[in-house]
This record gives C-alpha cells, sequence and structure tokens, in this order.
C-alpha cells in the first residue's frame, strides 16, 4: 500500500534529518576544537623550566599542523587575572611577518608569550632590553629566535649583497645587520635564502648566548635559561627548532 505524506509531514521528516546531520556536523567539529589551559605558574611566575617550554611550544605547533583548532581561555576571569599581572613562559623574537602569528602558531593564548617582533628578526638595543626584561623581571626560562621561509627583509639584504640594491626611507638601515649572515651563507648548498634566514638566526642566537650582559649570561650558565633557533615553513605550518645547543 502506498502512504501519502502531507506537506506538514515531509517538513517535520527533513527538519528532524537536518538536525541530525547538524549535531553529526557539531560534533565532528567538536573534536577538532582543543581546550588550552594557561600554562602553569605560581607567586606569579611560570613554573616550567626551559625543556617544558620548549615542549609546550612543540605540543602546540602539532595541533596546529594537524589542524586541531585551539581554543585559549579569553574568559573574563583570565583577562581580570592578567591585568593583576603577567606570568609568560617564553621571550619569541621572531619576524613582523603578517604570515607569521606565533599564539596561533603554537596555540597559546593571553599572557603565554612575550613576543618581540621587527622585519628580520634582529635584536637591536630594544628588542635586547625587551628580553633581558623578560628574562629578569617576569622570570621566562625560554627565549626563541624564529626566522621564516621567503623572508622580505633577509631577501633584501640578498639583494644589497649580490646587486648593490638600496632601499629608500629606513629600510636599508632596518637590514644592515642581516648582511654579515647572508655573506656567512653564501655559497653553502640548499636554498640560498633559507640559508640566509637560518644563519641570520644562528647569529642573534649566538650573540644572546655568548655575547649579552649578565642579565642573560648568568642565568643561562646557571641552567635557568635557554635560548634557541627556530624555522618556520610558511608552506607547512611547521617550525623546526634546528639551534637548540
Amino acid at each position: 500500500m502506498t502512504q501519502t505524506l502531507s506537506r506538514r509531514g515531509l517538513l517535520a521528516s527533513s527538519g528532524a534529518a537536518g538536525l541530525a546531520l547538524t549535531g553529526c556536523a557539531t560534533a565532528a567539529s567538536a573534536q577538532t576544537v582543543a581546550a588550552v589551559s594557561p600554562a602553569p605558574t605560581k607567586d606569579g611566575r611560570t613554573t616550567l623550566d626551559a625543556d617544558g617550554a620548549l615542549a609546550f611550544l612543540k605540543e602546540g605547533n602539532q595541533a596546529f599542523l594537524e589542524g586541531r583548532i585551539s581554543n585559549p581561555d579569553i574568559s573574563a576571569e583570565r583577562k581580570l587575572e592578567l591585568a593583576k599581572g603577567q606570568a609568560p613562559f617564553c621571550a619569541y623574537v621572531t619576524c613582523s611577518d603578517s604570515r607569521v602569528p606565533p599564539e596561533l602558531l603554537f596555540g597559546r593564548g593571553l599572557g603565554e608569550l612575550f613576543i618581540i617582533r621587527n622585519a628580520g628578526n634582529t635584536v637591536d638595543t630594544v628588542a635586547m632590553g625587551s628580553i633581558e626584561y623578560a628574562v629578569a623581571e617576569l622570570g621566562v626560562p625560554l627565549v626563541v629566535v624564529m626566522g621564516h621561509e621567503s623572508c622580505g627583509a633577509v631577501k633584501a639584504a640578498m639583494s644589497v649583497v649580490d646587486s648593490n640594491a638600496r632601499f629608500p626611507g629606513s629600510i636599508g638601515g632596518m637590514v644592515e645587520p642581516i648582511i654579515p649572515a647572508v655573506l656567512e651563507a653564501r655559497g653553502a648548498e640548499g636554498d640560498e635564502t633559507e640559508n640566509a634566514v637560518k644563519q641570520n638566526v644562528r647569529r642573534v642566537v649566538r650573540s644572546l648566548r655568548e655575547d649579552s650582559d649578565p642579565l642573560l649570561l648568568e642565568p643561562q650558565k646557571a641552567g635557568k635559561v635557554k635560548v634557541v633557533g627556530a624555522y618556520y615553513h610558511l608552506d607547512t605550518g611547521f617550525v623546526d627548532f634546528f639551534d637548540t645547543v
């Protein structure tokens, strides 16, 4: 026997099916959202050591690679807590490039990364003072210097070396500190821009490890602070911590 569905019945059945599908989609989406708690703190400072801080970053970047959306705490309570003070676990020196947002790359939230950014991730007096403040006053155990694929500032420095390029305004002065790294990387096997970017990171890292103020050198000697170098692959989202000695 043939059954005839009324218009109301058709609408009801299609609505139920739609809700079921929506529920499935919502459940599937929920699986990709990771609730991220702030890094542990005590007495106004992070309780992580350098290795723990680096592990936090690596875990967060793995989630980013896998497309697991991070959901940091942005509640009113968290904002009120941070209004009283900050306890970041890492000082992060990186490029100003809009494609390189540290909090997103590592799934971290408010008050966790003390970020110093400029084109070419170099360290001048202002950047150095910021790093020293993060270590001496805020107690961060880890300093990361990160360059990235296809860095415009490094390419500009390369053009100065290769073709004596000149730039208007303060751009030339901005890329000048990168030129020694470009010279050191010349002739190395592989992609010449990537080589120059990594060499620029190595030079900055070496300076922070060996030639900086006792504010940075002493905690490093005591094993309380580590300085590491990293390289971000724009095309994949992977952060390679290639200089961790």
